[in-house]
This record gives structure tokens, sequence and C-alpha cells, in this order.
């Protein structure tokens, strides 16, 4: 499956991804925003299991980002389970080289039509770091509603941050578009 953002692609992830992964993953700046899972440093090993894992994936659910023919990033979704099954939560990340130019919005905005259409869920949500303006900016310009900060939620090298919760219910992605 193939999905056109028109500034990027959302693909499958490939074993050929594996370098140019590696290359645009082993970036403390992105780590730093993300949850522990996703590691720094970012070996070899870790794209080779990441590779792995996503093939085994539903479909749909995962994709890698790719810009003019090059890998920029990810984006995905674990469904929620037992009486939040009807909800999913999104997560997203982008090779810095190509942060600025509008590619994680697009690609959240197709990623998340395509959730809906392909998936019963009534609810998208992701939760960011709210230090992390730009990815919560990214967020609200997907047409996500910020629904409340969690106080003290997460803890990242060290350090306790709040997390802001954003969430687009099925229906809201037509006019986010």
């Amino acid at each position: 499956m193939r999905l056109d953002a028109k500034v990027c692609v959302l693909r499958p992830w490939r074993d050929r991804d594996l370098g140019p992964l590696v290359r645009l993953a082993n970036n403390p700046r992105i780590a730093c925003w993300l949850r522990d899972r996703f590691p720094h440093p970012y070996t070899d090993d870790d794209g080779i299991q990441w590779l792995a894992l996503a093939a085994t994936l539903s479909p749909g659910t995962m994709f890698a980002l790719e810009v003019k023919g090059e890998l920029a990033g990810g984006i995905g979704m674990h469904e929620g389970e037992d009486i939040m099954r009807v909800g999913a939560e999104v997560g997203y990340w982008l090779g810095e080289p190509f942060w600025g130019r509008g590619i994680a919005t697009a690609a959240l905005r197709v990623f998340s039509a395509n959730a809906f259409k392909q998936f019963t869920l009534e609810r998208l949500q992701a939760q960011a770091f709210t230090a992390n303006v730009a990815s919560c900016r990214v967020l609200e310009k997907a047409g996500y509603v910020k629904e409340g900060v969690m106080r003290r939620a997460a803890i990242k090298n060290g350090v306790v941050h709040d997390m802001t919760l954003y969430a687009l219910l099925r229906g809201e992605e037509a006019s986010a578009s």
C-alpha cells in the first residue's frame, strides 16, 4: 500500500531502508522526543530489529516516509486493546534534514484519513512532550485537538516531562485536509 501525501509518500518499510534508517534515526535531537524503545545511539542491529518487526505488523499500521525517493522518517499506530479497542495511538518521526517542510503534517493527515478508512476506529490519539513545540504544531495543523496536559507524565533521559494529549475523531479527518 502506498499513500501519496504530495510532499511525501507513505509506503511499506523495506530491507534496503536499513542504511538510510540508521543514518537518520541515529540522532539525539530525534530520540530525545520519542519513547525509550526508539534508542540512541541507533545501531544497525536496532534497524534490523525494526525492519523485521515492521514486516510482521498489520498492513496499514506502519509506514516509511519517502521524499523524492529518499527515506525521510516513519509514521504508524498501535491499535488499542480491550475497552480501548475503538482507538489507536499514532506516532511519527522525521529525519532532521526534512524538518520544517510540512512533511510530517502532510503525512499525518493522509495517514489519519487512511486509518479511519481501513480500520473500525473512532479515535486516533497522540501524546507529545509539551516542550516539543514542533510536534505539537504538527498535530494541530493536521486537525488533532488538544485534550489536555498530563502533568509530570513521562521521564526521558532522567528528566520528568509534561505530555500533551491530542486526538482526532472519526469524521474530523475530512475537515483537517
